[in-house]
């Protein structure tokens, strides 16, 4: 009863499903709920149902999973990509589209340390003279020798 009545409330957007709570749902194998969770959470919630579905690995599950692949966050992205490796191993599709984002996400990781690694790296930067600084130096110049 508690747990449908935070649903309610998750629904209403008044709330977000805590811990235990999605616990619960993934203990009553509910996927309805936690499909929702994983569309209308925040990045918390989303990675929680995503994992949650992966445990109950029902194959009912795949459409909103791939859905929630392309997420701007890319711990839920991750989550929802190892939930569909572990659902349907075997369907080509879903092994193809694994494969691609998992690249994709190697990718993001490389260039971040790669960034990391050269952040603290001093690059030469040349300073080319500029003519109007030349030009108020020698004004400047001038003006500091008494008039005639």
């Amino acid at each position: 009863m508690l747990n449908n009545f935070s649903y309610f409330l998750f629904k209403l957007k008044l709330i977000q499903p805590s811990i235990s709570t999605i616990n619960v749902w993934m203990a009553n194998e509910d996927t309805v709920k936690l499909e929702y969770a994983l569309k209308h959470g925040n990045y918390k919630t989303r990675k929680l149902a995503a994992e949650a579905l992966e445990r109950i690995a029902k194959p009912c599950s795949i459409p909103a999973l791939l859905q929630c692949i392309n997420d701007k966050v890319q711990n839920v992205s991750v989550a929802c990509l190892n939930a569909l490796e572990r659902i349907a191993p075997n369907d080509e599709l879903v092994k193809s589209i694994v494969r691609k984002r998992f690249n994709w996400v190697n990718d993001v990781r490389e260039k971040r340390a790669k960034y990391e690694a050269n952040k603290d790296k001093k690059h030469k930067i040349y300073r080319w003279e500029r003519a109007s600084k030349k030009s108020f130096d020698r004004v400047k110049e001038q003006l500091k020798r008494p008039m005639r």
